[in-house]
């Protein structure tokens, strides 16, 4: 016998904001898939005859457009993502065509052969994000693995990526040289206990740590302009 999931998905992150996302249906699958996508940026369109309150909600408050009929060939026109949440196999095998003939990423809800991308189990603490995938083949897995890892990573952990962006963008924008200069602080950094402090529930300033850090490689940092000023005693 075949395994179907002997070919494992290619894992990526996209980003959404401002893309046209088409959802052809209106249940309570499609009220999550919605949520979700509006979550990550995306302008979505709701096609479906009868859509659920939670749905109905966010078209009165102008989130989500609807078109409040059945789907017909054309609806996914400028689509980038389209999610499809119907009950019906014809419906569901004339979108996914559409799609993939446009060239559109497209799930088809719980139909893997209709789906050119899966929707991982996901953590998320900010701009930490862990995706669990086991390719369609034990959701159930990816769940526990998911709920094991949110245990795992605590709400501490968004301070703590957000503070380590902030500062990377400090050194990015601040110490000449490149990688060979910047990557033992960023590796200092890691292997500091500023996450330590985070968990204690001190979120250091950006600037405290920039200085702490640089100052103890005694690097050379850019001020302003093209002036430069040596850090460090």
């Amino acid at each position: 016998m075949s395994d179907p999931y002997s070919d494992p998905y290619y894992p990526v992150f996209l980003d959404l904001r401002g893309r046209l996302a088409v959802v052809i249906g209106g249940g309570t699958v499609a009220e999550r898939k919605i949520a979700t996508l509006l979550e990550y940026g995306a302008d979505v369109m709701c096609v479906a005859p009868l859509v659920t309150p939670a749905i109905d909600a966010l078209v009165a408050q102008g989130l989500v457009e609807h078109e409040q009929r059945g789907y017909v060939r054309g609806d996914l026109a400028g689509a980038f993502i389209v999610v499809c949440a119907t009950d019906s196999t014809e419906v569901n095998r004339a979108v996914y065509q559409e799609a993939e003939g446009q060239g559109c990423l497209v799930n088809v809800v719980d139909v893997p052969e209709l789906c050119n991308f899966i929707v991982p189990s996901i953590v998320k603490r900010g701009p930490l994000q862990i995706a669990i995938s086991t390719g369609g083949a034990a959701p159930v897995v990816a769940k526990q693995m998911r709920c094991e890892l949110e245990e795992r990573y605590g709400e501490e952990w968004e301070c703590y990526v957000r503070l380590l962006g902030q500062v990377r963008c400090l050194i990015l924008d601040r110490v000449p040289g490149g990688e060979p200069v910047r990557k033992p602080i960023f590796e200092a950094i890691a292997a500091s206990d500023l996450f330590d402090r985070v968990m204690s529930g001190v979120c250091p300033d950006p600037e405290d740590v920039f200085r702490e850090f640089v100052a103890l490689g005694a690097v050379t940092v850019v001020q302003q302009g093209d002036a430069t000023e040596p850090v460090g005693d």
